[in-house]
């Protein structure tokens, strides 16, 4: 099925839950460059949905970053989302405060974020190494539940 299928489904159906497919995603990185999803297969993801302007948001990066170096070498990408539309702000602020791991920028296109019904942010959401839904509200970095369950994840 190709990104569009899976959208539309999505779409169709109105509710994604554990074990469909993802949404597809474009975003862009700090160098402009465009960072798709589906370049991320064969790893678990742990997508971070933040803005530079919530302060929940940004209360879990240490643990985040944290979390990000227990788990180096092993099967998962963390992926930071900004919601943020000022792209240069978000910009700025990614490379002053030293944020590690996969940061992007959706640039103003929401519909990733509609399709999973995201309302408020921070957000957390597990896929595993097909691009499938583990968790569409996956427990903080800053909860040891969150370790925990990384951990147990197969062939991790």
């Amino acid at each position: 099925m190709s990104s569009g299928q899976e959208n539309r489904k999505a779409e169709i159906s109105g509710k994604l839950k554990p074990g469909d497919p993802s949404p597809e995603f474009r975003a862009i990185d700090v160098n402009g460059k465009p960072l798709s999803l589906k370049s991320l297969k064969g790893k678990y993801v742990y997508i971070d949905l933040w803005a530079t302007w919530c302060g929940p948001c940004l209360g879990e990066v240490p643990h985040l970053q944290a979390l990000e170096k227990k788990m180096h070498g092993k099967k998962i990408v963390f992926v930071s989302i900004s919601t943020d539309t000022d792209f240069k702000l978000w910009k700025e602020f990614v490379k002053k405060s030293g944020m590690t791991g996969i940061q992007l920028n959706f640039d103003g296109n929401k519909r990733f974020l509609e399709l999973y019904g995201v309302t408020s942010i921070p957000r957390f959401i597990l896929l595993d190494k097909k691009g499938h839904i583990i968790n569409m509200n996956m427990t903080r970095p800053s909860d040891p539940e969150t370790e925990k369950t990384l951990k147990s994840l197969k062939g991790i």
